[in-house]
């Protein structure tokens, strides 16, 4: 308790005194596309070493975003402390916002664009899409994934709730085949095509060891893990050997895709911790973004 007094007495005397957080725009007229068309700005972010030049004023809305995202951030590293309310916002703000925008998304880009367009593109291109081009036809075939969806609807019916069996039924599999394909050229037939390699290469420059190296070890790699997952055989004597290496090269992968997932995960601890002393705190200035203030 007494350490959160300490830090809110900090945050105050930083916002009163450094004017920590702010963020700073600058209207910038925007070219005009059409003739007719009314010309607007938008505003554009400066840094903060600039405010006082002409144009130069603090956004508001921008400040409140900044300082949400501060606040949301900590509250999320309030769960090092332990299981707590600040938290448990957090993470049902963040769930709610994430499932509202994807809706929206889904709605704009799914819904509006891909069907109602497809079905009624003049009362689309008169009420909601504006820049829907003019060679966009009506096509009645877009009434069977309409159909589907609203088959899909019917299982929030409490009367009839099966018939949403069967819209599901034909998406699922549907898209078990397409991505059937799609994995089998991928994940299969790529990899067999990139183990069936040269293990001597010889370039425009002669031998070249390196890639040579490089093609020995995968094939030996692919090989030996291959004989480690071959049951057939009791693993003695030199199969026995051959999987033993196998294993080595599992582990060597496993821990390889386990580090990669740490340091993607120590990555984005770095940033927010970079957002929030440069961007929100002001303690950093890493782009020199405040210079001379």
């Amino acid at each position: 308790m007494a350490l959160m007094v300490v830090a809110g007495i900090y945050l105050l005397v930083r916002l009163a005194t450094g004017g920590m957080g702010m963020v700073y725009v600058q209207d910038q007229p925007v070219e005009v596309q059409e003739p007719g068309q009314e010309s607007w700005s938008r505003a554009v972010g400066v840094d903060p070493k600039r405010q006082g030049e002409e144009g130069v004023r603090v956004s508001w809305s921008r400040t409140a975003g900044n300082w949400l995202a501060a606040l949301f951030t900590l509250c999320i590293l309030s769960f090092l402390y332990g299981d707590n309310p600040l938290y448990k916002l957090a993470e049902a703000v963040f769930v709610g916002v994430s499932a509202a925008y994807w809706m929206v998304v889904g709605f704009w880009t799914g819904m509006v664009q891909n069907l109602f367009s497809k079905l009624a593109p003049d009362l689309i291109r008169s009420s909601l899409l504006p820049g829907l081009p003019e060679s966009q036809e009506q096509e009645l075939i877009y009434l069977f994934p309409l159909l589907l969806s609203v088959l899909m609807l019917m299982r929030l019916s409490p009367v009839g709730g099966w018939i949403s069996r069967w819209a599901l039924a034909f998406f699922i599999g549907a898209t078990a085949g397409i991505r059937l394909l799609g994995y089998l050229q991928s994940d299969f037939l790529r990899q067999i095509q990139s183990t069936i390699l040269p293990l001597v290469v010889v370039g425009s420059q002669g031998f070249d060891f390196s890639a040579s190296i490089q093609n020995l070890t995968i094939v030996v790699g692919v090989l030996s893990c291959l004989t480690y997952f071959f049951f057939s055989i009791e693993h003695k004597g030199m199969v026995g050997g051959v999987s033993r290496l196998g294993i080595w090269f599992l582990m060597i992968t496993f821990g390889a895709g386990f580090g990669y997932t740490v340091m993607g995960r120590i990555a984005l601890m770095a940033q927010r911790l970079e957002f929030l002393a440069d961007d929100w705190l002001w303690i950093i200035d890493p782009a020199s973004r405040r210079l001379g203030m």
